[in-house]
This record gives C-alpha cells, structure tokens and sequence, in this order.
C-alpha cells in the first residue's frame, strides 16, 4: 500500500514536470522599440504639427497675459505715490486678480494640450498596438515586450519585430 502511495506520487510529480516543462517549451518570446515604431507611423508628423501649433497659440496667449500683469504692475509702481489708499487697495485686488487668472490658465491649457495630445495620438496608437498583436498572433509570440520603455533589460533570445509590424502598417 505504501508502494502504491510512492509510485503515484512519483507518478503525478512526473506528470506536472512534464507539463511545466511543455509550457515553458512553447513560450515565444519577441521585442519592439515603439518610440522607433512612433516616428515613422503615418501620420504622426501632421498630429505633432498640430500639436506644436496649438502649444504656441496658448504660449503666446499665456506670453499675453503676463504682458499685460507687468504693464499694470509697472504702472501701479510708478503711480502709487499719487493713489488714494483705496485705489492702491483695488489696484492691488486687480493684480492679484489678473495672477490667478494667469496661474489657472497655465493650468488649464497644460491640461488642454495633453487632451489634445492623447486624442491625436490615440488612433495612431491604437493601430500600431492592433498591428502588433496581429504580427505576434500570426507569428505565434507569447510575449512582445517594449524595449523604448525600458521595461526589458535582457532579450538576446527573443525576436525584433519592429520590421514585421513596419509591414503590417505598410510603412517603409
């Protein structure tokens, strides 16, 4: 009976190594750089071009604004002598005014520029993943990892895709 228990352990314990061992057997590893991906997508020049553009159109808003706080702060020192105390109070009240309209618009057009960032960006992004799993699908890769990120420190044995994925997207 002891035998028995022995000789099905064993049994089962071969068993499982043979299966682990069959897994790990299958698992086909591969690599990509997507930032070297990113700069030739089509279309990325015109989305980054639209984002440089919009990025000035608020810097100069925000370059504007910040004028327009230096001229009144300057005219307020120069003139502060000749001010009643309530004018100096509301001159004071104005400008205090005008710097939090300042620091909430850079807030918020640091916001803005990373919306429209992500929604110029996305569909490009959303292609190249879509093109990437249909390469490591046809191609039988467990793993495709990003090399750009840094997230993979080793991958002598593992396959660049980057030219398959170049393929899939018709890019040159």
């Amino acid at each position: 009976m002891k035998k028995i228990r022995i000789f099905t352990s064993l049994m089962i314990g071969l068993l499982l190594l043979n299966t682990t061992l069959f897994a790990q057997s299958r698992i086909k590893l591969a690599h990509l750089s997507s930032a070297d991906l990113m700069e030739v997508m089509p279309g990325r020049d015109t989305a980054q071009k639209i984002i440089e553009d919009y990025a000035t159109s608020l810097e100069e808003e925000i370059k504007a604004m910040y004028m327009e706080y230096q001229n009144k702060a300057e005219s307020f020192k120069k003139n502060q002598a000749m001010m009643s105390q309530i004018v100096q109070d509301s001159k004071i009240k104005e400008l205090q005014d005008l710097e939090s309209r300042i620091k909430l618009f850079d807030e918020e057009a640091q916001r803005d520029l990373q919306l429209k960032q992500e929604e110029l960006l996305k569909p490009l992004i959303d292609r190249a993943k879509v093109a990437i799993s249909e390469v490591a699908k046809e191609n039988n890769y467990t793993y495709v990892f990003d090399t750009s990120v840094g997230a993979l420190l080793y991958y002598e044995n593992s396959d660049d895709i980057l030219a398959l994925v170049k393929k899939k997207l018709n890019i040159k």
